[in-house]
């Protein structure tokens, strides 16, 4: 005995791949931005790195910039750690 669907409502099979198919978009997305958002971290700290040689050392930069210390050295540990990796690949 089969139940026939006339009103064409999704079965549960239907429901769950697209909620499914809606997950992955998502976390696509999420990935997509994620990678974005490292690019532009890296830049930023890039920048940031050249400011404290331009200003002298991290609490002028911090002042010259408004951006606490502790988030000047957050970024110039960053660019030091990029620096490092970029300089890892060019040797291999």
């Amino acid at each position: 005995m089969t139940v026939q669907n006339s009103d064409k409502t999704p079965s549960r099979k239907q429901r769950l791949q697209e909620k499914q198919r809606r997950q992955l978009a998502v976390v696509d997305t999420v990935d997509k931005a994620e990678v974005k958002v490292r690019k532009a971290e890296a830049e930023l700290a890039v920048a940031v790195a050249e400011a404290v040689q331009v200003f002298g050392d991290e609490r002028a930069a911090s002042e010259g910039l408004d951006m606490p210390v502790e988030a000047v050295r957050r970024f110039v540990g960053i660019a030091a750690h990029e620096t490092a990796a970029a300089a890892d690949g060019a040797d291999g």
